[in-house]
């Protein structure tokens, strides 16, 4: 595979700690969901990156299929107990479209679904279930 791009981040103190990009440009305080405290968590982190890689990934594959659509991706991520033991996460991909009908907007969806390098990374191993609104 031909690498375009990468990128570092280092952590410290886990879920409690705080995490930055090696280059500095960027960083946050971590704390646990529901802790009350003031700072961010993996999963909001992960939503965010998901989010907006799905969204740039929808308007490539709507160019490609010269559809004159605008869209709008919001990800929820969810984290819980295996059944076997350890954790995992749970993804819900919520896109409102604007300029096509319902079908030609699940059909976008799914295709940009199997472009995304998010999507291309979780398959197979979490549970991402797709929601479209065509407006």
């Amino acid at each position: 595979m031909k690498i375009f791009y990468k990128t570092r981040a280092t952590a410290t103190g886990g879920r409690s700690g705080h995490t930055e990009l090696d280059d500095g440009s960027l960083g946050f305080d971590l704390t646990r969901p529901g802790a009350g405290q003031t700072g961010v968590n993996p999963e909001q982190l992960f939503a965010l990156g998901y989010a907006a890689c799905f969204d740039s990934a929808f308007a490539m594959v709507a160019q490609q299929r010269k559809l004159e659509v605008t869209g709008k991706t919001s990800v929820e991520v969810g984290i819980g107990q295996r059944p076997e033991g350890g954790y995992a996460l749970d993804i819900d991909i919520h896109v409102e479209t604007h300029g096509v009908t319902e079908a030609e907007a699940r059909a976008l969806i799914e295709a940009t679904h199997q472009v995304c390098p998010y999507s291309n990374a979780t398959r197979g191993n979490i549970d991402v279930r797709l929601h479209v609104t065509a407006l």
